[in-house]
C-alpha cells in the first residue's frame, strides 16, 4: 500500500503541471487502476487491455455474477459504457503511432505553450457550404463533426472519448497553426441536449484545457439539460454546475 502511495502522490502533484498520459497495453488491476485514473488521459489497446478494481473471479464470489475481463473491464466497456477511457485502438504500433500525434497538440508543461504547427491552410479562406450545413427546419438534426472539420486547420480533429457520451463533442485541432481545444455540442445525438455523462465528459476537458492555457472553441446548438428523473436523481444539478464552473 505504501507503494501505492507513493504513486498516486507523484500523480496529484504533477496534476495540472504536466500533462499525464497512461497507456494501457496489458491487464490492469486492483490498485494499479488509480494512478491512471488521476491522469488527464486514458488510452486502451482493444483485446489485449483491461482495468478493473476486482477481476472477473472475485466477481462471481461475491456477486455471482458471470463475465468475462473483456466485458468487465475491455477497452471497448471503458470507452463505450464507463467512460473512463478516451480512446481504444486496434493494436499496440497503432496505439503508440495516435499517442505520437496526440501528444503534438500538448504543451511540455502548465509554464508553455503549446507547440504551434505552420499550416498551409490560409486564415482567411472561405468555405461557402457552411452557410447551408445547418438545416432551416430547427427539428432537423445534423452532424456537428462537419463545420468542425471545414472550420479547424486541414480538417484535422483529433476527437477523444467518440464512442462515450456522444451527444457533445470534445477534442483537440488547430487554428492558424495554434492548439485549441473544441466543445461542441452534437445534434445527432439526444437533440444536442446535455446530460449527465456529457457534462462530466466536457468539465473533464475544459478544466485540462483551462490548466494549460489551451484556448477553447466552442460550437453550441443545445436545446438545454435534460429532463426527467433518472437525470434529476442522478444529480444532472451538481454535474451541470461542474461544467459551468469549468467554463466560469
Amino acid at each position: 500500500l505504501g507503494g501505492y502511495a507513493d504513486v498516486f502522490q507523484k500523480n496529484v502533484l504533477a496534476s495540472g503541471v504536466i500533462p499525464q498520459i497512461s497507456m494501457i497495453m496489458g491487464p490492469c488491476a486492483g490498485g494499479a487502476v488509480y494512478s491512471p485514473a488521476m491522469t488527464d488521459f486514458i488510452f486502451m489497446v482493444k483485446d489485449s487491455s483491461y482495468m478493473f478494481v476486482t477481476g472477473p473471479e472475485v466477481v462471481k464470489t461475491v456477486t455471482h455474477e458471470e463475465v468475462t475481463a473483456e466485458e468487465l473491464g475491455g477497452a471497448l466497456t471503458h470507452n463505450t459504457k464507463s467512460g473512463v477511457a478516451d480512446l481504444a485502438f486496434e493494436n499496440d504500433v497503432e496505439a503508440l503511432l495516435m499517442l505520437r500525434r496526440f501528444f503534438n497538440y500538448l504543451p511540455l508543461s502548465n509554464r508553455e505553450k503549446a507547440p504551434v504547427r505552420p499550416s498551409g491552410d490560409p486564415a482567411g479562406r472561405l468555405d461557402m457550404s457552411l452557410d447551408t450545413l445547418v438545416p432551416d427546419n430547427p427539428n432537423k438534426p445534423y452532424d456537428i463533426k462537419e463545420p468542425i472539420l471545414k472550420v479547424v486547420d486541414d480538417g484535422d480533429f483529433f476527437e477523444l472519448q467518440p464512442d462515450y457520451a456522444k451527444n457533445i463533442v470534445t477534442g483537440f485541432a488547430r487554428m492558424e497553426g495554434q492548439t485549441v481545444g473544441i466543445v461542441a455540442n452534437q445534434p445527432l445525438v439526444l437533440a444536442g441536449c446535455l446530460d449527465i455523462k456529457s457534462s462530466i465528459k466536457a468539465a473533464r476537458f475544459v478544466r485540462f484545457c483551462d490548466a494549460f492555457h489551451i484556448p477553447v472553441v466552442t460550437f453550441v446548438d443545445v436545446p438545454g439539460f435534460m429532463p426527467g428523473t433518472s437525470q434529476e436523481y442522478g444529480g444532472i444539478i451538481k454535474h451541470g454546475a461542474q461544467l459551468l464552473y469549468a467554463y466560469a
